[in-house]
């Protein structure tokens, strides 16, 4: 009797493995990729991903917050104009040094920190510039005394020439430059800031100074620049005007200056409803946002000059303080009312003026716009403007005001407020009451708080 035949057969267990992670968020993207066959291998070679994922766009929305929405309340003191609590901190914290690698920029990834030279005790230490004149190049040794300007120049390199306390130092620097004998040389202190230090290359400069682009220029003289506290205006600063066209021409000869110019006179003439209409506007506006240059009204003006060009001079002289009222002034004389006499040179009314446009400056008088007049009492001997000796300088003088004016168009012109029309008008220099030099004192302190 014959055994069975036997055949071998595999086991198969069917087992199944659950997936407990949630299905994707969005379905497959399905590329249009371009069958070349599978002979050539591309699509399992890494350059096929890669060039793959450079070809697709990143197709993007994002959001109005940009996927990081910002809910500022809670937050105390934001809605009341104090940002400090959302503001990056003054001293912030310093890293754990497991964390300052997180923090290398991506050009310094994968570069060794490791010093070259693993036997830098058996040499000297030597610094070499990357400098070269011709062939040869600069060697410096760490003996000789460019080891003291070359920490200083990385300390410099280390600080950002944006940072306040840095422009602070270097301003101060300045100041010290140039009178020594004021200089702080103490500690830091919230109320006094130790200045930059001083090199030999900025006392050369200051000694013997240079033009940056051109060397033949050679320095005639030097001014200090101070501010001319006795002439500030009770009103804290001048006005500038400009005319659209000439005021007055000569006929004869139109290229020939008038003096008269120097001393006219500009008079308020009133305020018209549609420029009372603007001024509001820019109130309203100026209102919201504070830190926009002060509204202005918009004045129509009257122009006067003097009716004599022989009198320019002695007007000049009445507008001083050196002996303003001399006898020798080419005054016309009447009688006032009370019968006791009067002194006064005589305007007349050329035209009426409008403003077209302005500019206010009177947030920051000492800001960008001054007016500069250079004094050197070796020079200005004849014309003396006033009875006190002014030392050599070059005097700034603030101006609140620059406005454009042209001649007023023909035409009724409806006024809110218009004062009366002037022919002629009589006009002296005086001294200031004591309303005015309160006024001026007042201006004085604002800006130098230790005057008397």
């Amino acid at each position: 009797m014959s055994r069975p035949q036997t055949y071998q057969q595999d086991y198969i267990a069917r087992i199944r493995f659950s997936n407990a992670l949630p299905p994707p968020p969005c379905p497959p993207k399905l590329l249009d990729i371009p069958n070349t066959g599978l002979s050539s291998g591309q699509y399992t070679s890494a350059a096929f991903a890669s060039r793959l994922a450079r070809e697709q766009p990143l197709n993007i929305e994002a959001d109005a917050e940009l996927g990081m929405p910002i809910d500022l309340v809670g937050i105390p003191g934001v809605f009341d104009g104090d940002e400090s609590a959302i503001q990056a901190l003054p001293h912030p914290s310093q890293l754990h040094p497991a964390d300052r690698a997180l923090m290398r920029p991506p050009n310094a990834l994968g570069k060794s920190t490791a010093s070259a030279s693993n036997a830098s005790f058996l040499r000297r230490t030597e610094y070499i510039t990357s400098s070269t004149a011709g062939s040869k190049s600069t060697f410096e040794s760490s003996t000789s005394s460019n080891t003291m300007r070359l920490r200083k120049k990385r300390a410099r390199g280390n600080v950002s020439e944006d940072d306040p306390i840095y422009i602070t130092r270097n301003i101060l620097k300045g100041f010290n430059l140039a009178y020594p004998e004021d200089a702080y040389t103490g500690p830091d202190t919230t109320e006094n800031l130790r200045p930059a230090d001083i090199d030999v290359e900025a006392k050369r400069a200051w000694k013997n100074p240079k033009h940056p682009r051109n060397d033949k220029l050679e320095l005639v003289g030097s001014y200090p620049l101070l501010p001319d506290w006795d002439a500030i205006p009770d009103t804290g600063s001048y006005a500038i005007f400009k005319f659209g066209a000439a005021p007055i021409k000569d006929p004869s000869n139109p290229s020939t200056y008038d003096p008269r110019l120097d001393v006219s006179i500009l008079r308020l003439a009133g305020e018209t409803i549609e420029d009372r209409g603007k001024h509001m506007q820019e109130q309203e506006v100026w209102k919201q946002d504070p830190s926009l240059p002060t509204p202005l009204p918009w004045f129509h003006y009257e122009f006067f000059l003097p009716t004599d060009r022989e009198r320019v001079a002695g007007i000049k002289r009445n507008f001083t303080t050196n002996d303003p009222d001399s006898s020798d002034l080419p005054f016309e004389e009447t009688v006032d009312d009370e019968g006791r006499p009067r002194k006064y040179f005589r305007y007349e009314n050329i035209r009426t003026y409008e403003t077209y446009s302005q500019v206010s400056n009177l947030n920051d008088r000492f800001g960008d716009t001054v007016a500069l007049a250079l004094h050197d009492p070796d020079i200005h001997t004849e014309e003396k403007l006033r009875d006190t000796k002014l030392q050599k300088a070059a005097y700034f003088y603030p101006i609140g005001q620059k406005s454009q004016i042209r001649a007023r168009r023909p035409g009724r012109v409806q006024m809110v407020e218009e004062f009366p029309k002037i022919d002629y008008l009589d006009a002296s220099g005086r001294a200031p009451d004591e309303e005015e030099v309160t006024k001026r004192e007042e201006e004085h302190r604002r800006y130098d708080p230790d005057a008397a």
